[in-house]
């Protein structure tokens, strides 16, 4: 019965991965207000078997994760895109900008994503080893930076940086932060970080 669900999904024949069809219809089902669905629910919506997306994943914990992956990569994607500036502070302040640009193209949808990250799965997620390498390509080489600081800025600021842009939107999840409000609170986070190693003059410049 599998074999028929997946063969009649027209998307079958394109080759598309289980594991994106899952999340793809994990996606829509929260785009439809259902972010309490079910395994059962996200089986049907993905015309797969009830066991794939436990076979896929391990949990709706798993899910929701890996669909916090996918925006930090859309996030990664936009940043690479772009022509930032050479300098570390400018670089970091652009893609707390770009970040908080994704985040709020789908306020609900990224909302009920984030509220399960504080959540267990079956093993330990990658969340965090996830957001650290965007962090650190929107360091890039650490031009801008102290020189005497640069090679420990750009060993600890990427993981410190991934620290305080999840816990900006942790109360921007809560509906403590208003959406307004998200762009300049990360930003102020991330200046506060930047502050110690960035020289004064491009910190001026980038974060004015």
């Amino acid at each position: 019965m599998t074999r028929n669900k997946i063969q009649a999904d027209p998307t079958a024949a394109r080759g598309e991965p289980l594991r994106q069809r899952v999340m793809d219809a994990a996606e829509r089902l929260l785009r439809r207000g259902k972010a309490d669905f079910s395994m059962r629910d996200l089986a049907t919506e993905a015309g797969v078997s009830f066991a794939t997306p436990f076979n896929q994943f391990g949990s709706k914990a798993a899910i929701m994760h890996a669909l916090s992956g996918r925006r930090i990569d859309t996030m990664a994607k936009r940043f690479a895109e772009m022509s930032p500036p050479a300098d570390a502070a400018g670089r970091v302040l652009l893609a707390i900008d770009t970040a908080v640009e994704v985040m709020l193209e789908e306020p609900e949808i990224n909302r009920a994503v984030m509220g399960w990250i504080g959540t267990a799965g079956p093993s330990p997620g990658k969340v965090l080893t996830h957001s650290t390498t965007l962090w650190s390509l929107a360091l890039g080489a650490g031009d801008g930076l102290i020189a005497a600081g640069r090679q420990k800025a750009l060993r600890c600021l990427p993981e410190q940086l991934a620290f305080a842009f999840r816990g900006v939107l942790s109360f921007w999840t809560a509906g403590e932060l208003p959406d307004e409000a998200l762009a300049s609170n990360a930003r102020e986070i991330a200046k506060t970080l930047l502050f110690g190693f960035a020289e004064q003059r491009l910190f001026r410049d980038s974060a004015s």
